[in-house]
């Protein structure tokens, strides 16, 4: 079973899309999934009282995997911060123990025209991986705001433990071993004990991958050259607040945050999946949200929670292809080059491409529409493969067909080849829908 948190603002549109590629790709397959819908961040607040009510949890736990949509918006600013939906967000990952959070930062070659950054820095594209840690750091240390001598004051504390950061640069490790080898841990060790802590566990750790280069960055210096040469890096390994940022950031340098998914992973029990963007309750309702984050972050589901590589693939290929054709509204630029989705809080992007460049070359579409032509793309890959005598279990094969649509984004992804157990140096059970480092 599948749990389904739809959330709020632009949440339940673009989580509606991502089901439908799911749903997709297990008729291609020939795949049996199951999905229940339940209330999470304002949604539940309205309806329980709570932003994580414990039922919704307790489904969660039982779950093969959890879909999730981003929550918050200004109807529930004015609560307590205990109450407001973001801390549902925060519970869920404690609850779930999912302290590994995957961010791909993908631009393939066909999408550089929406990445505002010169055509030198992203010709051929890029392929970043940001492995963030999830569960402690500032967001989850000692919190107090007090008065003293006049003033007010406020504190957040950022901890870690010495197991908290091995078992993370542990999964960084391992996936950096499976694409290129090399590995960059980023950190503040020049004023913050947190991150001395962080570089010496990381730099034992490393003794045990004698093949994967490691290099240390402080996270002002990554920031830096994530923006004048995204193309160094391969693998990011940082703490949760670094990860958050510096991943919001790569939402810029492919030209929306809309474009990126995230897998938050753990030990044995159900991950979370859901896109990077926010609510954005100013464009909810509007039919201009981009639901490729969404939709590839469903692809994620598919590869890490159910090990299914074939519909992974289907998904992100139709993804890809259809944003060769149509572009939603973020993507597409309007008078000064800015996207007709525009700069909204909780979403933080809406750049379209450069100057108004390659305007004409994809079609602008509303959400509902690029799912429906991602559920084509897929269904027709599955038919292709079908007919070529591959077997719809082993249709991935039939992507390359397409080549009508695939044009030029043959190289969106540097790393297709098909997951097996222990690939990425972990196992995960597919009959019980567990996940496993």
């Amino acid at each position: 079973m599948i749990a389904v948190l739809p959330g709020d603002g632009i949440g339940p549109e673009v989580t509606r899309e991502a089901v439908r590629a799911l749903k997709a790709a297990a008729a291609t397959t020939g795949a049996t999934l199951k999905f229940e819908e339940l209330p999470f961040g304002g949604r539940a607040i309205d309806e329980t009282g709570v932003p994580l009510p414990d039922e919704t949890l307790e489904a969660c736990r039982r779950s093969h995997a959890v879909l999730m949509g981003a929550v918050g918006g200004p109807k529930w600013d004015a609560l307590p911060p205990e109450v407001r939906p973001e801390r549902g967000l925060l519970g869920i990952r404690e609850g779930l123990g999912t302290f590994a959070n995957l961010r791909p930062v993908r631009l393939p070659p066909a999408m550089s025209l929406t990445s505002p950054l010169r055509d030198d820095l992203v010709a051929g594209g890029f392929d970043v991986l940001v492995v963030r840690e999830l569960t402690g750091g500032l967001y989850y240390g000692d919190k107090r705001r007090w008065e003293e001598g006049g003033a007010e004051r406020a504190m957040d504390v950022m901890s870690y433990t010495a197991p908290q950061v091995e078992r993370l640069a542990r999964v960084a490790f391992a996936l950096a071993r499976s694409r290129s080898g090399r590995l960059t841990s980023v950190d503040k060790a020049n004023v913050l004990v947190t991150s001395r802590l962080w570089r010496d566990v990381v730099n034992a750790v490393a003794s045990d991958y004698p093949d994967v280069r490691l290099e240390h960055m402080y996270v002002d210096n990554c920031a830096h050259l994530m923006v004048r040469d995204p193309r160094r890096f391969d693998v990011i390994l940082t703490e949760n607040t670094f990860g958050d940022i510096l991943s919001d950031l790569g939402g810029g340098l492919v030209g929306s945050l809309g474009l990126l998914p995230s897998a938050s992973l753990g030990e044995g029990g159900p991950g979370i999946y859901e896109p990077v963007h926010g609510s954005a309750p100013d464009i909810a309702g509007r039919g201009v949200a981009n639901p490729a984050g969404a939709i590839l972050s469903a692809a994620m589901l598919a590869r890490f929670s159910l090990g299914r590589e074939d519909m992974a693939g289907l998904i992100e290929d139709a993804v890809w292809r259809t944003l060769a054709e149509a572009r939603p509204a973020d993507l597409v630029p309007a008078v000064g080059g800015s996207g007709d989705g525009g700069p909204s809080e909780g979403r933080k992007g809406g750049q379209g491409g450069k100057d108004g460049a390659g305007a004409g070359q994809a079609r602008p579409v509303s959400t509902q529409d690029f799912g429906s032509l991602v559920e084509q793309a897929i269904l027709d890959d599955g038919a292709e493969a079908g007919a070529g005598g591959a077997g719809a279990r082993d249709g991935i094969k039939g992507r390359s067909r397409a080549k009508g649509r695939a044009g030029s984004v043959a190289n969106a992804s540097r790393h297709r080849e098909p997951i097996t157990r222990n690939r990425h140096g972990f196992e995960w059970p597919v009959a019980e829908g567990r996940f496993q480092w």
